[in-house]
């Protein structure tokens, strides 16, 4: 028995080590095993999962009680003791990372969601009560092992939420979610994900609670082969890979390329335009396509007694707290060169007096070797911004929401920042590219030829990308090499 068990352990710690995630709890047929003779431990009941060759490991043991979250945290690090330190070196725990793709800021290493700027919400500092519902870990500090969020990622029965300050829900069955944990399932990561912006589908295009549910037509990776977003996006030591347009670090890029390699289409003429189109453009030619997203945000109207509206899609166009909204469904998206690095405003920036002040944006442009055409989501705004030193201001939001005092909201929020606040504000236009990846469609219903090309009314203007007109009428891009 001390054998098996020896063996057991080290199959089990080889996994946590190689894959830096927890091991799934759903494969059927487990069984509860006798505690350890000797050690009074009991054994993990272990199955191979016939899909994916893990291991499969029953947490039923996991009996509590619970006092605190934090209880629960210290039960996993009595197996996956080396897992803190990893977490603990993550974006998803600090908030802030390394910035390689942001030009300008390529060495900087402490910029990200804690200290930046979007026109959603517009800032975490000061706000930090609500916006670390969707941290990974409790209380605002993000410090101490113990308060490492282990269920917010692996919880698998459905029932777990956060709530203010990053804790637990009220009502929240520490017991059951400890007992059900294991690998991270969509609902793991859409519940900040789908989420995020303030609600269902607000901020990414492409990204909502449809895809809880999603059907092949809509998404052919997450619908027709049932994937999960760990698939994809899980790195090594609970790194999370991807990039992104409006989120400043990267722990790692995931390409298409990375299944599908770099020609994989039986026509040479469609790989050909992988040099210069990303599958994105013609695999994704709509996004939105389960419930409308918000592409436009005006905070100036924001704690007015206005009548709350709703459009025809049932989203509200206004609400005292946020200010007004629109929404669409459906949307072709906008196209644009992107070489992988990112034009980003960073708080404490200049806005641009004579026009819309561009957060993130992508870089690249028709001469770039290195730029591809790719979909975005452009997202508009207006928001506060002190009329005298011209920079954007971070409002203290959840105290506005108490006192409508829009004054008091952006002093607190300056200070919070770090910005000088000179007590006089107005509110300006802005925008943000926010990349377009997921609701991939059947390969069959891809944009052909003809969608774009010979088509007028096609969903790409060339020459707002630098071409003379159509390419195949005109000639393709004439790149010079060295």
């Amino acid at each position: 028995m001390k054998k098996l068990l020896a063996i057991l352990l080290i199959t089990v710690a080889a996994f946590v080590l190689l894959t830096g995630c927890s091991v799934d709890t759903d494969t059927p047929g487990q069984q509860d095993t006798n505690a350890a003779e000797d050690t009074g431990q009991q054994e993990a009941a272990e199955e191979t999962d016939k899909d994916s060759g893990a291991v499969a490991v029953d947490h039923s043991q996991l009996t509590g009680p619970f006092e605190t979250p934090q209880d629960v945290t210290r039960q996993c690090l009595t197996c996956h003791s080396d897992v803190a330190a990893d977490i603990m070196q993550t974006y998803h725990w600090n908030w802030a990372g390394s910035n390689p793709n942001i030009v300008g800021h390529e060495s900087d290493t402490d910029l990200g969601k804690k200290n930046g700027i979007n026109n959603f919400c517009i800032a975490t500092a000061s706000n930090e009560p609500v916006c670390t519902k969707c941290h990974i870990g409790y209380g605002p500090e993000f410090a101490g092992e113990e308060n490492i969020d282990c269920l917010v990622c692996h919880a698998t029965n459905g029932q777990y939420q956060k709530g203010k300050n990053g804790m637990p829900a009220e009502g929240v069955d520490l017991v059951a979610a400890a007992q059900s944990v294991g690998k991270p399932t969509v609902k793991n990561c859409g519940t900040c994900h789908f989420y995020a912006g303030g609600g269902d589908a607000v901020k990414q295009g492409d990204l909502d609670s449809t895809l809880l549910d999603a059907t092949a037509e809509h998404d052919v990776h997450l619908g027709g082969q049932g994937m999960a977003c760990v698939d994809c996006h899980a790195g090594d030591n609970h790194k999370i890979k991807g990039t992104s347009i409006h989120v400043e670090p990267t722990e790692g890029s995931v390409g298409c390329d990375s299944c599908h390699g770099s020609e994989p289409h039986e026509n040479g003429t469609l790989n050909n335009h992988l040099n210069t189109v990303a599958c994105q453009t013609c695999h994704i030619p709509t996004f939105a396509r389960g419930q409308a997203t918000k592409i436009y945000w005006d905070w100036s109207t924001a704690g007015q007694d206005k009548e709350a509206t709703k459009d025809k899609y049932g989203k509200e166009t206004y609400n005292k707290k946020k200010g007004s909204f629109v929404w669409a469904k459906d949307v072709t998206p906008t196209y644009a060169w992107y070489n992988g690095k990112v034009d980003r405003y960073l708080v404490g920036d200049p806005i641009n007096e004579n026009g819309v002040t561009v957060l993130a944006k992508p870089v690249g442009s028709i001469d770039d070797p290195d730029a591809k055409i790719y979909p975005f989501k452009v997202m508009k705004g207006k928001q506060p911004a002190d009329a005298k030193y011209n920079y954007l201001l971070t409002p203290n939001v959840v105290g506005f929401w108490q006192h409508f005092d829009w004054d008091k909201a952006l002093a607190d929020g300056a200070a919070a920042s770090g910005l000088e606040y000179s007590g006089e504000y107005k509110f300006v236009e802005t925008e943000m590219y926010l990349g377009i990846n997921h609701e991939v469609i059947p390969k069959e219903n891809a944009l052909n030829c003809m969608d774009c090309h010979n088509n007028e009314n096609g969903p790409i203007d060339f020459k707002a990308l630098g071409y003379e007109g159509d390419p195949m009428k005109v000639g393709g891009r004439n790149l010079k090499t060295n």
